[in-house]
């Protein structure tokens, strides 16, 4: 990202000579809350965790559609459990701090799962059971009181 009195070619320069060492650069055209995949994956992981919240599906379900119709190596819910629940709600809180709109129901579904020992893969229980196993078992969290 450039500021207002940065020249546009050193921009170019800097976007060529990215790509010609194998980066995939991408241009930030003005400041943003996050960079651009994060402001895209937490509208995901909102969506994903609002869902869940109204018990629309599962996490497997929600997981299963991302990798089968996306190809995606991990669904939103293996990927937060990775991150950290409570890291994942520290960012929710951030975002709703910084902006108006953000609904409560997903950041009160992550707090009730915290609240319930659920960090992720970190201490082996999230939206799965990470055991000595080598697969994760789902575990489908209740609705809770909103």
């Amino acid at each position: 990202m450039g500021h207002q009195n940065t020249d546009p070619a050193a921009i170019s320069l800097l976007l060529e000579q990215c790509r010609a060492h194998g980066f995939s650069p991408f241009h930030v055209k003005k400041d943003s809350i996050g960079y651009i995949y994060n402001r895209i994956w937490a509208a995901i992981k909102r969506e994903t965790l609002l869902a869940l919240s109204e018990g629309v599906c599962t996490p497997r379900e929600i997981d299963a559609i991302f990798k089968d119709v996306l190809k995606t190596p991990k669904g939103p819910c293996e990927q937060m459990d990775v991150v950290g629940l409570d890291v994942v709600l520290d960012i929710e809180n951030h975002y709703a701090d910084s902006r108006a709109g953000i609904p409560a129901e997903p950041r009160a579904y992550l707090q009730n799962m915290i609240q319930n020992g659920r960090l992720g893969v970190k201490n082996g229980e999230g939206f799965y059971n990470y055991g000595s196993e080598t697969t994760e078992t789902c575990n489908v969290m209740s609705t809770p009181n909103l």
